[in-house]
């Protein structure tokens, strides 16, 4: 195998079998990229959300998901929930800041305008709100989430979609 300077990246469509591979991209992003704003006990808490993998499965299924791959492989992904609410945005920890988080919501925001979507909004970890401001999400409420006995905040961020962008 060659080793190329600048692997290819991609989008595709989520795929059940998928599944196993984005649970381990979440876990991974949760505890590599969030401590500095988040206990261990509250990230151990936030990585229960695929314990379950069928749930999991579903809940990416049910969804508009796009998933990001570098040469193939798949290293990232986003997913909307109904026509307005980013409900994850995850990339694996060692591709992190490499513009692929980038790529996933761009590519989010261009479908959801074409589809006449007027705004987008997304419940920002406290880690993730800075990329979000920087794509033009403001944040318009704080709020505390129980998972698995542990609070964590979160902040509701909302972007104004340009109408008719074609994908």
């Amino acid at each position: 195998m060659n080793a190329r300077a600048n692997p290819t990246q991609a989008l595709r469509p989520f795929l059940p079998q998928d599944a196993p591979f984005l649970a381990e991209i979440f876990r991974s992003s949760v505890e590599e990229l969030t401590s500095e704003d988040y206990s261990k006990a509250q990230q151990d808490a936030w990585v229960t959300a695929v314990d379950d993998l069928e749930t999991f499965s579903k809940r990416l299924a049910g969804q508009l998901t796009l998933i990001a791959t570098l040469d193939g492989s798949a290293v990232g992904f986003i997913s909307l929930a109904g026509t307005e609410q980013i409900d994850m945005l995850y990339v694996h920890p060692a591709v992190a800041r490499q513009g692929l988080g980038a790529m996933l919501c761009g590519a989010l925001e261009k479908l959801a305008a074409a589809r006449g979507t007027p705004r987008l909004t997304v419940d920002a970890s406290d880690s993730a709100r800075e990329f979000f401001e920087h794509r033009g999400y403001a944040g318009k409420q704080r709020n505390t989430v129980t998972l698995a006995g542990e609070w964590l905040a979160n902040t509701t961020m909302e972007k104004k979609l340009a109408q008719g962008s074609a994908p």
